[in-house]
């Protein structure tokens, strides 16, 4: 993942829901041109937001399994906000339901409480060995990667004792 849209995973229950943030700074390259009088985070990153807390959500909730989780399709995504250098997007995801490869989810991104973007999504988990992409040893090594950023986004939150992430394995 080359362009992490979360600062922080808050809270993720297990196999149900997370909460994460991302904290809009003015230093964010992209905001000199959209818009130079009125900079605001990009729509498509706020969805990239949802779907990587959804994302982290799948993963964690298979026990890391399969090694990639791609957006399958978005239903009825609105967006009702404008992300401000200096706001927080709060994003909550809860899953819907499970089939096979398949999880569905309701997500929404909040300021301050006030809605910003919500809907739901549609999303695969995968290995891409069983897919004939790559060999079992990019599928490990993906895996490997993703347990370390999983750790920085979660450690954050309770830096005394790194070693506990904030979650719940009910």
């Amino acid at each position: 993942m080359r362009f992490t849209q979360l600062d922080r995973i808050l809270t993720l229950n297990k196999g149900e829901s997370i909460e994460a943030c991302r904290c809009l700074a003015l230093s964010e390259s992209y905001l000199a041109d959209h818009f130079p009088r009125f900079p605001v985070m990009p729509g498509v990153l706020m969805l990239e937001a949802l779907y990587q807390a959804s994302m982290w959500l799948v993963l964690v909730s298979e026990d890391y399994e399969n090694s990639y989780v791609a957006l399958r399709e978005t239903k009825s995504m609105k967006f009702k906000g404008f992300v401000q250098p200096g706001d927080t997007l709060d994003v909550q995801c809860k899953i819907l339901s499970r089939k096979e490869n398949l999880t569905s989810l309701r997500v929404a991104g909040t300021i301050n409480g006030e809605s910003a973007v919500g809907g739901r999504m549609v999303l695969e988990s995968y290995n891409l060995n069983d897919r004939g992409i790559a060999d079992s040893y990019l599928d490990d090594y993906t895996r490997s990667e993703q347990k370390k950023m999983f750790r920085l986004l979660c450690d954050q939150m309770n830096p005394e004792n790194p070693s506990k992430l904030a979650m719940s394995t009910s």
